[in-house]
C-alpha cells in the first residue's frame, strides 16, 4: 500500500489584502463609534455618571421637586455676551456651566421650564431688552463696552425675577440661586411672615410720641424684611397664628401665657417654620426706658417649654464670652484704662460661620453681644451648626454681665476652655406636641377662638427650626450705622446680622425644597496640597528676605547720617577721610546686600516656578506617556502570546 503524499500548504496571502481587512476594520470600528454616539444622544440625552467629589454635576431633590410641581410655563433668558468669554475664559467657562444646568432644569421640568440664549452686543435691541429686566452691564475694557452675564426669568403673569450678574465666585450657590428664581415665579405672591416680639421691631409709637430723636423708629431689620416678605404682626397673647403664615420669628419671647405657647406649638406641628431668637440678656432692653422711665430688671427671654419638649436646649442662665473677636468698648471711669475688650460683644467670624450653609456661607462677621449657648438635647432631631464661637471662649453666669459688667475685670479673669459653643443652629425633625393634653385653657377674661384648628399631637412632616440665643442680633447698633442724609435716612451695615437673619427667613419660606437645597461645591478647584507647598517653599525665604532687609534699611540710614555730618550728633561741614571710607563700605555694603535679597527673591521665585513646571509636566505628559506605555506592553504581550500559539 503507497503512502499518501501530503496536502498542498495554502498560499500565504498578499499583503495588500492583509491592509485592506486593517483599513475596512477601522473604517467599521470609526462607524460603530459614531452609531453608538448617536444612539446614545438621542436614546439616553441625560445619561451621565459624576465621578466628583462634592456631586457637583447632580442636581439635589429639592431642585427636582420644585421642577416637578411646576403648574405653569416659566421661560428663563440667559443674556450672555460672547466677547466676555474670549476676553476672559474663566467666564466663558462658567457660561459653559451655566448653559448645562439651565439644560438640566428643562429636561427635569417636562417642557415647563423654556430657555432662550441671547447675545446684548452694543446698541442693539437686544441690549435694550437686557437693560430693560435689569441685567447689569459692565465694561470688559477702557472702551467703555457693556457685557452682560444675567438671567431673566418671567411666568405667565408677567412676573419677573433677575439674576443681574453671575459671578463665577457663587458657582457654589449656582443651583440655589436658579431654583430660588424659578420656585418664586411659579409662586409670585409674597411669603407671610409673622413676628412675636417683646422688643420694638416695628417701631415705640411712645416713644414717637415724645419726640426723642432717633427713637421709636422701627428697627432696620424690620424695614429691610418688608422688600422680600409681607411682615404682619402677631400679637403676644394670640392664641392662634393666622393660617397663611409661612414663617414665625419669635425674638425675645417673655411672659407669654400658654394659649399663646399653644398656637406657636401648633404652628409648627401644622408645617410652619419656626425662627427663634431667645437670650439670656438683652442689651437691647437694657438701653431702652420701659413703661416707668426706667429699664426692665428682667432682661432675659426663653421658649423653654416648647425646646425642651422637642430636644433642644437654650439655658438662660448663662453667657459666651468670646475674645477672638471681642469688641473694643469704654472702660468703666474709674478704670486708668479708656478702652478694653469686651468679650461678651464679639464678631463671628471665618471658621465660625458654616460655609456648608447658603444663609451664612458668603457672611463676612455676625455681631453678637451677650449671647446664650444652645444644643440639641436628644438623639431624635437633626441638630446642625450654624454660627459657633471660636476656641477661644468661656461661659459665664449671666449675672456678670447683667448687673454692673466690668469689662477690664471680665478681660483680667478670662480664661479659655478650649471648646466652641454653639450659637445659632437649624434644628429638624419629626417632633411632639408640648401639649400632649391638647389646648390649654385661655387666658382669663378671654374666649376661646371659635375657628382653633384641631389639635395635633405631632408634626405632619419634618419640622424645620432656626434657634438663636441672641436677640441682639437685631439691635440697630450693633450692626448697621443710620445716618441722616439730607433728611433721608441712610443704613450703612457694618456687620453683616441683617443679611443673615434675611437669609434665614427666605430659606425657611423657600419650603422644604430649599431648605434640604445644599450649597455646591466650584468646579474650578485648587490644589490644596500644591498651595500648601507654595506657601512652605515661600516661608523659607521670608526669614531671611526680612533680615536682609532690616539690615538694608540699618546701612540706608547710617549713610544718611554720615553723609548729613550727624552721626555723633554734631554738624560738621568737612568730610574727613575716615568718614570718606565708612560712607565707600556702607554704599558697598548696600550693594551686596540688595544683591543678597534679590538672589533670595530669584531662588524663591525659581522654586515657585519649578513647582508649577512640574505639575505641567505631569499633568500634560504623564498621562500620555503612561497611555503609551500600556499601548506598548499590551502589544508586546499580544505579539508574545502569537508567537506562543504558531509554536
Amino acid at each position: 500500500m503507497s503512502a499518501e503524499s501530503p496536502a498542498p500548504r495554502a498560499p500565504a496571502r498578499a499583503p495588500s489584502r492583509r491592509l485592506s481587512y486593517a483599513a475596512g476594520g477601522l473604517a467599521a470600528a470609526l462607524v460603530l463609534a459614531v452609531s453608538a454616539n448617536l444612539l446614545t444622544e438621542r436614546l439616553l440625552p441625560r445619561a451621565q455618571v459624576d465621578l466628583t467629589a462634592q456631586r457637583l454635576y447632580t442636581l439635589s431633590d429639592g431642585t427636582r421637586q420644585v421642577l416637578s410641581g411646576l403648574q405653569d410655563p416659566v421661560t428663563l433668558r440667559l443674556f450672555y455676551s460672547r466677547r466676555l468669554g474670549g476676553s476672559i475664559p474663566v467666564y466663558g467657562a462658567y457660561a459653559d456651566r451655566v448653559r448645562q444646568m439651565l439644560e438640566e432644569y428643562a429636561a427635569l421640568s417636562n417642557g415647563k421650564v423654556r430657555l432662550e440664549y441671547l447675545d446684548p452686543e452694543p446698541f442693539s435691541e437686544t441690549e435694550d431688552r437686557a437693560l430693560a429686566y435689569g441685567i447689569q452691564g459692565v465694561p470688559v475694557d477702557q472702551s467703555g463696552e457693556q457685557v452682560y452675564f444675567g438671567l431673566a426669568g418671567t411666568n405667565l403673569l408677567d412676573d419677573e425675577r433677575v439674576l443681574p450678574f453671575l459671578q463665577p465666585d457663587r458657582e457654589r450657590f449656582l443651583e440655589y440661586d436658579l431654583t430660588r428664581l424659578v420656585h418664586d415665579l411659579s409662586n409670585p405672591r409674597r411669603p407671610v411672615v409673622g413676628l412675636l416680639s417683646a422688643l420694638p421691631l416695628n417701631g415705640d409709637p411712645r416713644a414717637m410720641m415724645m419726640r426723642v430723636p432717633g427713637a421709636g423708629q422701627p428697627f432696620v431689620i424690620a424695614n429691610q424684611l418688608r422688600q422680600f416678605f409681607t411682615l404682619r404682626d402677631v400679637a403676644a397673647d394670640a392664641q392662634a397664628i393666622p393660617e397663611d403664615t409661612q414663617v414665625l420669628i419669635v425674638a425675645q419671647p417673655q411672659g407669654l401665657a400658654d394659649a399663646t405657647l399653644y398656637a406657636i406649638d401648633q404652628f409648627v406641628m401644622r408645617g410652619g417654620k419656626l425662627f427663634v431668637l431667645t437670650d439670656p440678656h438683652s442689651e437691647s432692653q437694657a438701653s431702652r426706658p420701659g413703661p416707668n422711665g426706667q429699664p426692665p430688671a428682667d432682661t432675659a427671654s426663653g421658649l423653654d417649654r416648647l425646646l425642651n419638649a422637642w430636644g433642644i436646649e437654650a439655658p438662660r442662665d448663662q453667657v459666651v464670652l468670646d475674645q477672638r473677636g471681642a469688641r473694643r468698648v469704654r472702660a468703666n471711669p474709674q478704670d486708668r484704662v479708656q478702652a478694653v475688650d469686651y468679650p461678651a460683644w464679639f464678631n463671628a467670624t471665618g471658621d465660625s460661620l458654616s460655609a456648608a450653609d447658603v444663609a451664612t456661607a458668603e457672611l463676612q462677621q455676625v455681631t453678637f453681644a451677650s449671647a446664650g449657648g444652645a444644643a440639641a438635647r436628644g438623639a431624635g432631631i437633626e441638630f446642625t451648626p450654624l454660627i459657633t464661637s471660636s476656641p477661644e471662649a468661656m461661659l459665664v453666669d449671666t449675672a456678670r454681665v447683667r448687673e454692673n459688667p466690668n469689662p477690664a475685670r471680665l478681660l483680667a479673669e478670662f480664661r479659655p476652655s478650649g471648646e466652641r459653643y454653639v450659637l445659632m443652629a437649624r434644628a429638624r425633625g419629626m417632633l411632639k406636641s408640648a401639649f400632649p393634653d391638647g389646648p390649654p385653657p385661655p387666658p382669663e377674661g378671654a374666649e376661646r377662638p371659635a375657628d382653633l384648628p384641631a389639635h395635633r399631637a405631632q408634626s405632619e412632616g419634618p419640622a424645620n427650626l432656626v434657634i438663636a440665643n441672641d436677640a441682639d442680633l437685631l439691635e440697630d447698633r450693633f450692626w448697621v450705622r443710620v445716618q441722616d442724609f439730607f433728611g433721608q435716612q441712610t443704613a450703612t451695615p457694618f456687620s453683616d446680622n441683617g443679611a443673615l437673619v434675611a437669609n434665614l427667613t427666605d430659606t425657611l419660606a423657600g419650603g422644604d425644597a430649599l431648605i434640604g437645597l445644599r450649597s455646591r461645591g466650584e468646579s474650578l478647584r485648587p490644589f490644596g496640597r500644591v498651595e500648601a507647598m507654595r506657601r512652605e517653599a515661600e516661608a523659607r525665604y521670608r526669614q531671611t528676605e526680612q533680615a536682609l532687609t532690616q539690615r538694608l534699611e540699618a546701612t540706608e540710614r547710617r549713610l544718611r547720617e554720615l553723609r548729613q555730618g550727624t552721626g555723633q550728633g554734631g554738624a560738621q561741614s568737612v568730610i574727613t577721610p575716615e568718614q570718606r571710607a565708612e560712607i565707600d563700605k556702607a554704599r558697598a555694603e548696600i550693594v551686596a546686600t540688595r544683591g543678597q535679597l534679590r538672589a533670595v527673591q530669584l531662588d524663591l521665585r525659581r522654586d515657585i516656578e519649578g513647582l508649577e513646571r512640574t505639575l505641567r509636566i505631569l499633568n500634560i505628559a504623564l498621562v500620555p506617556v503612561l497611555v503609551t506605555l500600556f499601548a506598548i506592553g499590551l502589544a508586546v504581550a499580544r505579539s508574545r502570546r502569537r508567537a506562543a500559539a504558531r509554536a
